[in-house]
């Protein structure tokens, strides 16, 4: 990637993607993107510039002139749709770092996200939120808490002078004060506040919906950190057999179907009176999500001297699924293998055959894409 510098004419106010402090270089790609030092060039192309380089051409060079009003109003259609685009796209990405742990990098997406939403909505809409929570979240694990109050302030604020505003936006305001009142040692008032996202997500998701799962996942973190752990415990559990439900669901369409898209988002199945049919909707940040949530439990009960033989070879087997899904046959053989160990030492045998079934289909699976 290299960098223009500039030596900006007098009244030209070029200003910086990450800090909108004076900026005196210029991305060579797009030419309409420009930062104050190679730092932040560096933070914002790693974070989502790469992504969306090219996109933010249209979109930031000027109109060009169009004769007739119905060109100019084809053109603003066009734009529209195109930020909206960069809205989802932006917001996805973001989310996915965050699940992946690298809060520094989810900030550039998740203020692009902002910007567009800005653009696209105006400053207070409650589409604004998704992206300021996204920012709260970021800052909490940086570790910059008072500049998450200030984020999940100015999102709850939103939310409340929205009396339309959705469940699921609900949900995930409460988890995002959950996490700050955790961060901050405030045990009692994050448990009450994740008490709140799971009973929105509930009423948005169903209680079992993997929606909903990431409240009892924090939870679960929050009593685990007060050593409670036979709550902890149940609540991992809990999260455990939702991801397990919904994987085995895509597993069974799968190994059926093998021309089923990728993804491991929410399975919707849609009648009709010929047939009945399984669309798959898959998003980055829910498989982002599914391989750090279940990693972290799996890790958990390989270590836990009083773990349960049946927990630990469902969480093994569910990520053996997860990977097939994915595609890295790897792991999905070695979970796999994991939990068939796992499954001996439990009197059920029906979670063993489940296992040992599962293995072979991924053997015939295996062979039939070689």
């Amino acid at each position: 990637m290299t960098l223009n510098p500039l030596a900006n004419p007098k009244g030209t106010n070029l200003n910086c993607e990450l800090c909108q402090k004076p900026a005196f270089i210029q991305c060579t790609k797009c030419r309409v993107t420009y930062y104050c030092s190679v730092e932040h060039q560096k933070a914002d192309w790693v974070g989502i510039h790469e992504k969306i380089c090219q996109s933010l051409i249209a979109l930031r060079q000027g109109a060009p002139f169009l004769p007739s009003q119905e060109e100019r109003q084809k053109r603003e259609r066009h734009i529209l749709m195109k930020k909206t685009t960069m809205i989802d796209l932006t917001r996805t990405t973001g989310q996915k770092l965050l699940f992946e742990g690298r809060h520094e990098q989810a900030v550039p997406a998740a203020m692009q996200s902002l910007r567009f939403a800005i653009d696209v909505h105006g400053l207070d809409s409650i589409e604004l939120v998704p992206s300021y929570l996204i920012l709260g979240e970021a800052s909490i694990g940086l570790g910059r808490l008072s500049q998450a109050e200030e984020y999940l302030a100015q999102a709850q604020w939103t939310v409340l002078k929205t009396p339309s505003c959705s469940n699921a936006i609900k949900s995930k305001l409460y988890r995002n004060l959950g996490l700050l009142y955790a961060a901050k040692g405030e045990y009692d008032d994050s448990l009450r506040q994740l008490a709140d996202d799971i009973y929105h997500a509930s009423e948005n998701f169903g209680t079992n919906d993997i929606r909903t799962s990431g409240g009892y996942f924090h939870m679960a973190n929050v009593f685990f950190r007060q050593g409670r752990m036979e709550i902890a415990d149940s609540l991992y559990r809990q999260v455990s057999s939702i991801w397990y439900n919904h994987l085995q669901k895509i597993v069974k369409i799968r190994t059926k179907t093998p021309d089923t898209p990728q993804g491991i988002g929410p399975l919707i199945i849609e009648s009709s009176d010929e047939n009945t049919r399984y669309i798959f909707i898959g998003y980055e940040a829910q498989e982002a999500e599914a391989i750090q949530v279940l990693n972290a439990i799996y890790d958990m009960q390989e270590h836990q001297q009083s773990r349960q033989p049946q927990d630990l070879a469902t969480i093994c087997h569910a990520l053996a699924m997860l990977y097939f899904i994915l595609m890295d046959i790897s792991k999905a053989k070695e979970f796999g293998r994991k939990a068939v160990v796992a499954s001996e030492g439990h009197p059920d045998d029906s979670l063993s055959r489940t296992i040992v079934e599962f293995m072979k289909n991924l053997e015939s699976q295996t062979q039939r894409v070689i």
